[in-house]
């Protein structure tokens, strides 16, 4: 029972790390909207997620089944695993925000936060219930 709070609590912790991350990238590229040549960054949340967690056994994960097999790169996706967004258009400045995408990615990811927040809280409170009619019963 512990082994199981402990894992969900952690995965969930995990995830809340990951998307405040997204949001301060997210909110960089909409502060350097304007900047010439500034390209937009992104956080591919599902693999970060993944790997942050561990888990190998992901369809086309690479692993090291023998003795004499090359262990996957760890930062192939690039610089602390940030990924450069996709330009909609290119613009003549070479600014790679798409402050439409940016915008609702923004909102997106805030909603999803305050829902792995609120899942979190309710976890913690279900169990501090659990405890305490158990001592009092």
């Amino acid at each position: 029972m512990l082994n199981r709070l402990t894992d969900s609590l952690n995965f969930q912790t995990q995830a809340l790390s990951l998307r405040a991350e997204r949001q301060r990238l997210l909110a960089s590229n909409i502060a350097n909207a304007d900047t010439p040549g500034y390209q937009a960054r992104d956080i591919n949340f599902a693999k970060a997620l993944r790997e942050a967690v561990g888990d190998v056994n992901t369809p086309g994960a690479m692993a090291t089944t023998q003795r004499g097999h090359i262990a996957p790169l760890a930062g192939a996706r690039g610089e602390s695993g940030k990924d450069y967004a996709l330009q909609s258009q290119t613009s003549l400045d070479s600014n790679g925000v798409d402050m439409d995408r940016e915008r609702a990615s923004f909102a997106d990811n805030a909603v999803k936060y305050e829902a792995t927040l609120r899942f979190i809280n309710g976890s913690v409170r279900t169990t501090l219930d659990a405890m305490k009619s158990h001592n009092q019963g």
